[in-house]
């Protein structure tokens, strides 16, 4: 279970910074960055990946209550622009950049510091298991990036976004050769860019 270990020997005010959606073929990607309050720590806090629905919304739903919290996104097209990575990155700095007050060290889930960033932070391999305010971030960008994939998934029915996320699952990829490419898709990413080269 992930911990407030490297909050503490840091010190001051320590943003958790994570992302979602790097992997699918739809959507924008989005990153949160949550300050917690040593104070008033949500129970049960945990990477995302390894709560279920229902827990995530609660959990999501306190967080919003008793952190300071800022959610960044980099849209497809900065994604087919500069490539999922730094768009991945220009997410994450669109979120520090939104917090209530700017922290004092940031923690970052993987192994890159973003490009640009003026504040001390630190790489965290697998942060969101092992920090609890990575783990913050990674509910708070899930459950705001899986609400945006349902919303878009109503303007554009067929594709399934409202249970796969845009990730490229079998019925996905079937509609895309069926429905063709929606303004929503990364025309970089191959299964895209090959259907709408087929096109041409």
């Amino acid at each position: 279970m992930p911990d407030f270990s490297f909050e503490l020997e840091i010190g001051g005010r320590v943003a958790g910074v994570d992302e979602v959606g790097r992997g699918p073929l739809a959507g924008p990607v989005l990153a949160a960055a949550v300050v917690l309050n040593p104070d008033d720590i949500p129970d049960g806090l945990n990477d995302s990946k390894a709560l279920s629905a229902k827990r995530r919304e609660a959990l999501y739903t306190e967080l919003m209550a008793r952190a300071d919290v800022s959610v960044g996104s980099a849209s497809v097209e900065e994604i087919d622009e500069h490539n999922i990575l730094r768009a991945s990155h220009i997410a994450m700095m669109r979120a520090i950049a939104g917090l209530s007050v700017q922290p004092d060290h940031v923690l970052i889930d993987g192994n890159m510091v973003p490009r640009g960033l003026n504040l001390a932070a630190t790489t965290v391999i697998k942060g969101d298991a092992r920090s609890l305010s990575i783990a913050a971030a990674s509910i708070v960008a899930k459950i705001r990036r899986d609400r945006l994939m349902v919303d878009l998934a109503q303007q554009h029915p067929g594709y399934g976004w409202e249970t796969n996320m845009g990730y490229p699952s079998k019925s996905h990829r079937e509609a895309l050769q069926i429905i063709g490419v929606t303004p929503h898709h990364r025309r970089s990413f191959k299964p895209v860019h090959n259907i709408l080269y087929q096109e041409k």
